[in-house]
């Protein structure tokens, strides 16, 4: 699986990469309540510029990525200074309030979550085949505090054609982040030329189930 994106990466076959902040980040983020100052984890971030956006809005990023071509293209986008640094199997590269750890993001343990307080999801569980993405929604839900708040974007596919990125329905959404999140159904999009259907999630982790 991450040998398939990463030849993606490098091939720049990256047609779900935004040239801009996801609207819906911009209509929906304020309405979660999440303080300012609460770092926010960003899983399969690639080269986002979302994490740009929330950064900008005052909340630090922890961003995971297991391409380093992915992480070199943010970085260039500013010529801010970069620091870099390894820990427990990643290669992390901090510009400003933006971590990029670069690595397996199954890899990733609950001690160096201590800071997280919040999480965003825009093309993160669409990018995973069925068989990983019960793993995910259990992952993050370890890896969250209880209270902690998020927003999920996924997406549909009217014709069930195959992925990446892949079509997960809102029954499986529910049935994947039910046992630990209380969900807020938020919006659906309208189809694109493909027929596929962007819906957006508020999410908040339940106390230590589990």
């Amino acid at each position: 699986m991450s040998d398939q994106w990463r030849k993606r990466w490098q091939e720049g076959r990256i047609g779900f990469h935004l040239q801009q902040a996801h609207p819906a980040l911009l209509r929906h983020w304020a309405s979660l309540g999440v303080a300012k100052g609460t770092k926010v984890l960003v899983p399969l971030c690639g080269k986002s510029l979302d994490m740009r956006w929330l950064a900008d809005e005052g909340y630090p990023v922890l961003g995971i990525e297991f391409a380093p071509e992915a992480i070199e293209q943010f970085l260039a986008q500013r010529s801010t200074s970069v620091s870099r640094y390894r820990q427990a199997g990643f290669t992390i590269s901090r510009q400003g309030s933006v971590e990029l750890w670069c690595g397996d993001f199954f890899h990733l343990h609950i001690q160096q979550a201590a800071e997280i307080g919040a999480f965003y999801d825009r093309a993160s569980l669409i990018a995973l085949p069925p068989a990983t993405r019960q793993r995910y929604a259990f992952h993050l839900a370890q890896l969250v505090p209880p209270g902690a708040k998020g927003l999920l974007i996924s997406l549909s596919h009217s014709d069930g054609s195959a992925g990446p990125p892949y079509s997960v329905p809102k029954s499986e959404i529910e049935s994947l982040f039910t046992p630990n999140f209380t969900l807020t159904f938020l919006e659906e999009g309208s189809p694109d030329e493909r027929g596929r259907t962007e819906s957006v999630w508020a999410l908040e982790r339940r106390g230590p189930r589990l």
